[in-house]
């Protein structure tokens, strides 16, 4: 089965999913971790690999940036291609100093202004949940495989370029560790569709310490979160 933005066959594509945003992250994974993967979509070059890891069937895709683009795909890939679930590997800016780069966070919750969930069925809440169960098996097995793992909520905005957002209001008032732009979008997906979706983060910049990871290291460098999301997805 095809939709506009997949041309993916109905088999292609596995019951659980690890969306990074960037296509050459995609592309990074299906080549450093999985074996005897396809690629097995194209379009607009968002692309998805299917492969096996632990000798488990998963798909890769991207899911392009803002949530607008992970809304697309994400609900595509639970409607129409019977994905149960979902985890993103996404990059996020920190918003305190305590965090420093590559540090991978797990989003409990996402925060948002954006109108994404209103225009659909005029959901009002600003906070969506991920989904605990599969939270509590990500933290399970960062403790079985040690890595650290921060957990907590995240901020989610439209806009990338945005120098109103009161950093202070938002970690201090709002608890939100990090900045992002897509976990609002998946998370409201996944609960409209009884789905599962949850969030892991590796720090790429820091707005407090102005720090930053090259858009190369983005692409190659969250080893951890990516290890750890396919030890999930496939467990």
């Amino acid at each position: 089965m095809a939709t506009p933005h997949n041309e993916a066959k109905k088999e292609d594509i596995a019951k659980k999913v690890i969306m990074p945003g960037d296509p050459l992250r995609a592309k990074y994974i299906a080549e450093n971790y999985l074996k005897d993967y396809k690629l097995v979509n194209t379009v607009r070059c968002m692309y998805a690999y299917t492969g096996y890891y632990n000798g488990e069937k998963v798909t890769v895709m991207a899911h392009g940036m803002g949530n607008p683009s992970i809304g697309i795909y994400s609900y595509e890939l639970f409607n129409f291609y019977d994905v149960d679930e979902i985890i993103r590997v996404g990059s996020c800016g920190a918003l305190t100093k305590s965090l420093k780069l590559k540090d991978v966070i797990l989003a409990l919750s996402s925060y948002s202004i954006s109108s994404y969930a209103k225009v659909s069925t005029n959901y009002l809440d600003n906070t969506i949940e991920s989904n605990n169960e599969l939270n509590n098996k990500i933290i399970n097995t960062a403790n079985n495989i040690n890595i650290k793992l921060i957990s907590g909520n995240v901020y989610n905005t439209d806009v990338f370029y945005n120098d109103n957002d009161d950093i202070n209001d938002l970690y201090n008032n709002k608890k939100c560790l990090a900045i992002e732009m897509e976990s609002f979008a998946l998370f409201y997906n996944a609960k409209i569709l009884n789905k599962k979706a949850a969030c892991l983060l590796s720090v790429s910049d820091n707005v407090v310490t102005k720090e930053e990871l090259s858009s190369y290291d983005r692409q190659t460098s969250f080893d951890e979160m990516i290890k750890l999301a396919l030890e999930v997805i496939t467990s």
